[in-house]
């Protein structure tokens, strides 16, 4: 009872009060579902089955262990090796065998929800009454009052059945505001996605926003957009802008030059309510054909690292600042071109001359050189505002003052605003505006595919939609899920039998795992593995993707939570699988590393090198680490953490402690690469403290090597992760009440 809401309390829970923390209830299983107890050894014969089917029916207090109710004999047993099923309910559509008066207070049942309910169990179960119903002629839901009840005896025989009054009866009006439509019946599909995604938890703000989010549908064509007024409207609104930003002229096309192609994307832009702010429609260039030297010279351009989007999103978090975005209109536009560029007229637009042209005078989307030119306008502009460019990410511009701080991390023409002081962000909009305009899109809800909700108890950070989109794309949505990414033990390898046809869906399934990653880092090390055979994959390897998608599928709105509060240190974990690889023998490098509680940083890499020994392997892993902590350092000083103590970085390995802190094993060593051994200058200078901690307790084991799934779960457990969209099993949290998880602040 110390773990349900008490209204003595205002609705808040007896053990969060008394303890600060939320209580831990995975212990709790769903009644009545479906499960499997495993048997004794000394029980069963090798051809036996190794498990008993059970409903659930409770706990016992006598014995540690779950009460069950065997489905074969009949018994209730008690036992601790219990699989559950808990979206599989055997006995959810058994009516009992007892027949009651018709209580008109009840809603009545549809005519036709009886007859199908009748034909699924005929065969199964004795029905023991006759339920008469008259036909509905008058447009409302009719039933006998009188209906008569005959009960089947085996030795009797049925008598006719009784005459039944002609008249026909209405559903009395006190049921008319009840909604008996057939399709409100449980869905008939064993693993429907509305079993593991749940949108109760969340706040009312919240619900909107991602109801908005999931309902939009974006074109991928201009086949497909012209059949939309809204996305014609987008394309004609795009090319009156560009030809007022004097983006490019008319002209024939030179004879030796060659012009590059164009193309539209679509793309919803929504405002931190939900509600759509425009459709934007976007000419993108071709840039793939352009040649190198003839039409351009210099491509390189930074953008964020997501790194260090969640880390300014963990320091925020503990920060308490204010977080907004805002989009900036045509940004490509503003940078200058240098280059003579020709390119094909825009699709949907054509000329009766079919030797006319666009000649750009400035930079567009999709040319090799229009990100540089763009970053080159804003970046001059921000320093000219009195922003200082950040040396451990270009992309992040900072300005201090003596009671303001504020952070823009730019991702091309996204850009999230991070301040204490709200009146510094709205300044720095009103700046943007007057130089480039921009939309403000309010609170930081929805930045390149990462869903962030916001509380009083931290930020979480997931990729909800885009679970749900790749999950639908891949027929992946009703599939039963697994409850790990990668089968314990697995090690994929090169084949030639069974080669894909198809390598560019295997691509583009990997690609998207990657991104999503971004915030599942428990599919990292599985997402390592199918990466290693984009260039020929095999059936088998579609396989292991698959099983991705359907471990996705059990918790597609899982997601990251950086806590409201934190100390700030340094906490690291780095472990290494020697010889993982099969083929090259080659190790594999895992490590992740947290800000307090909050996890931002982790890997899971195959080392470049073959490592003579365990030791050597975890000592390339430990040095990883290290550059990543001293990255990431140099990162909190822009943000304003200066952190006192050393970074704590626990390894699994004696010997490779042993070989960072004094210049030991040199038989063994000699060979290491000299950039490895900085790991030695971090730990005499203090940046770094070397801890051993048992294998057992190794959180970065996850990022190494497939995981049993007890031992999975465990892993997972450690990463910080927190799933808002979890489904409250049994209405637990049915009532108006239920908005515990996120609150807006």
């Amino acid at each position: 009872m110390n773990r349900v809401p008490s209204l003595a309390i205002s609705n808040q829970i007896p053990f969060q009060v008394l303890h600060k923390v939320i209580p831990n209830l995975d212990n709790l299983k769903v009644f009545g579902c479906l499960c499997y107890a495993s048997t004794l050894p000394s029980s069963r014969h090798k051809l036996s089955s190794r498990a008993k089917k059970c409903i659930f029916v409770g706990y016992t207090g006598s014995h540690k262990g779950y009460r069950l109710y065997d489905m074969n004999s009949g018994g209730f047993l008690v036992s601790r090796d219990v699989d559950f099923y808990e979206t599989i309910f055997p006995f959810q559509n058994i009516k009992s065998q007892t027949t009651h008066e018709t209580d008109l207070s009840l809603p009545v049942l549809d005519y036709n929800d009886c007859m199908e309910y009748s034909e699924e169990h005929t065969g199964t179960s004795n029905p023991s009454c006759d339920h008469h119903v008259l036909e509905d002629t008058s447009g409302h839901l009719q039933h006998d009052a009188e209906q008569s009840v005959t009960v089947a005896e085996p030795s009797v025989t049925v008598a006719e059945p009784l005459r039944r009054s002609s008249r026909i009866r209405h559903v009395p009006v006190k049921l008319k505001d009840y909604d008996c439509s057939k399709n409100k019946l449980r869905h008939t599909t064993p693993y429907s996605i509305s079993s593991f995604i749940s949108y109760k938890g969340v706040s009312s703000s919240q619900r909107i926003f991602v109801a908005s989010i999931s309902a939009s549908k974006e074109p991928r064509s201009y086949n497909e957009a012209i059949q939309h007024v809204e996305w014609k409207n987008a394309m004609q609104a795009e090319i009156c802008a560009l030809e007022e930003n004097k983006t490019w002229i008319l002209t024939s096309l030179p004879p030796g030059k060659k012009a590059i192609g164009c193309k539209w994307i679509y793309k919803v832009k929504y405002k931190s309510d939900g509600s759509i702010e425009r459709y934007k429609a976007r000419l993108v260039a071709k840039g793939y054909t352009q040649q190198p030297g003839v039409d351009y010279t210099e491509t390189f351009s930074p953008v964020a690292r997501i790194t260090t989007i969640r880390t300014l999103l963990a320091v925020a978090a503990a920060k308490n600042w204010h977080l907004h975005q805002m989009d900036i209109n045509n940004a490509f536009l503003h940078g200058d071109l240098n280059e003579e560029v020709y390119m094909t007229l825009p699709p949907g637009f054509q000329s009766k001359d079919s030797q006319i042209v666009c000649k750009l005078l400035r930079s567009l989307y999709g040319l090799k050189q229009a990100s540089r030119q763009w970053n080159a306008k804003l970046t001059s502009a921000l320093l000219d505002k009195g922003f200082l460019q950040s040396t451990a990410d270009p992309s992040l511009f900072i300005r201090k003052t003596d009671n303001c701080f504020i952070a823009l991390l730019v991702y091309v023409d996204d850009i999230i605003a991070a301040s204490t002081d709200l009146i510094a962000i709205q300044d720095i909009k009103d700046f943007l505006h007057t130089t480039f305009k921009i939309k403000d899109l309010g609170q930081l809800k929805f930045f390149l595919g990462l869903e962030v909700a916001r509380s009083t108890h931290g930020i979480n950070l997931c990729q909800r939609k885009y679970t749900l989109d790749i999950l639908q794309e891949m027929g992946y949505l009703d599939c039963k899920p697994a409850k790990s990414p990668i089968v314990a033990g697995t090690r994929l390898v090169q084949t030639t039998d069974n080669v894909l046809n198809d390598v560019g869906a295997y691509r583009r399934l990997v690609g998207r795992l990657l991104y999503l990653s971004a915030t599942r880092p428990d599919i990292a090390f599985a997402v390592q593995q199918l990466s290693q055979f984009v260039d020929k994959p095999s059936s088998l390897h579609l396989m292991a993707a698959q099983r991705v998608l359907r471990f996705l599928k059990g918790a597609p709105g899982k997601g990251l939570h950086f806590p409201a509060k934190s100390n700030y240190n340094t906490q690291a974990f780095a472990d290494s699988d020697w010889g993982g690889c099969l083929e090259t023998r080659k190790s594999i490098t895992g490590y992740c590393v947290f800000l307090d509680k909050a996890l931002i940083s982790w890997k899971s890499k195959k080392q470049t090198t073959i490592a003579r020994s365990s030791s050597e392997a975890e000592y390339r892993a430990l040095a990883a680490v290290t550059c990543e902590i001293q990255w990431l350092k140099y990162l909190y000083q822009d943000l304003g953490i200066h952190e006192t103590k050393a970074a704590v970085v626990f390894c699994d390995n004696q010997s490779a402690i042993a070989i960072a802190e004094n210049p030991v094993f040199h038989e063994r060593t000699k060979h290491i690469e000299i950039d490895c051994h900085i790991i030695r200058e971090k730990v005499q200078k203090g940046v770094i403290k070397l801890l051993y901690v048992p294998s057992a307790h190794q959180v970065a084991d996850g990022f190494t090597k497939s995981l049993s799934t007890p031992q999975f779960l465990l892993f997972q457990s450690k990463l910080g992760f927190r799933d808002i969209y979890t489904p409250a099993y049994g209405g637990v949290l049915s009532n108006k009440n239920d908005e515990l998880s996120i609150e807006e602040l």
